[in-house]
């Protein structure tokens, strides 16, 4: 089973179908017990930074995503999701993540060239420059779908893709277990599907 995490933001709807659509067990969550007995958690997540982080950590289950990480439990930062799993972002002023992968998060507009528009919305193709086990059936070139104003940054160990928009932006990171996707396999057609499909493999082979 495969828990996505409802701790009032993020597109469960879209999500749920997704897996639905690929034959995977998922649930909508905000249960402590339900992350613990799911073979994979995926935090999803949409709009600002700080009111993100604070309303996981007022749903009590930030601790709970951090020990579960920690221990071993495959999970999947989508989109602000990923964001929050870094150390800290500078949306709106400094506010702490989770601390689960190294580096930051700071305004695509500090490295794009002007006239890009902000936020970057669409399609763009991924330029793997690592192998991770969730593009295991994905392509160099793919195209997947963003929505996003910041990306992350002082993370090189961990960035798997880029996208390049004016600048290579991070699109995809992993630090052991964790996984990080900056665009919405949800919304990436058959692509996200793919890689959606590795995920839940990746915890039931837990």
């Amino acid at each position: 089973m495969v828990a996505i995490i409802d701790y009032g933001v993020g597109n469960l709807f879209s999500l749920k179908s997704s897996f639905s659509a690929i034959g995977a067990d998922a649930v909508v969550t905000s249960s402590k017990s339900e992350l613990e007995r799911a073979e994979s958690i995926i935090l999803p997540g949409v709009g600002a930074f700080c009111d993100a982080a604070k309303k996981l950590k007022d749903s009590g289950l930030e601790d709970t995503v951090i020990s579960l990480a920690k221990a071993g439990k495959p999970l999947m930062g989508i989109c602000l999701g990923m964001q929050l799993l870094f150390e800290k972002s500078y949306e709106y002023g400094e506010h702490r993540g989770l601390g689960l992968i190294k580096g930051e998060i700071r305004p695509i507009e500090t490295v794009i060239p002007k006239g890009y528009k902000i936020p970057h919305i669409g399609w763009n193709s991924l330029e793997i420059k690592k192998q991770t086990p969730i593009f295991e059936n994905v392509k160099n070139g793919e195209y997947v779908y963003f929505v996003h104003s910041y990306y992350a940054a002082d993370c090189e160990s961990s960035v798997t893709a880029v996208s390049d928009y004016g600048a290579p932006l991070t699109a995809s990171v992993q630090a052991g277990n964790i996984f990080g996707c900056q665009f919405h396999p949800e919304k990436s057609g058959e692509t996200g599907l793919k890689i959606l499909r590795s995920f839940v493999a990746l915890g039931e082979e837990k």
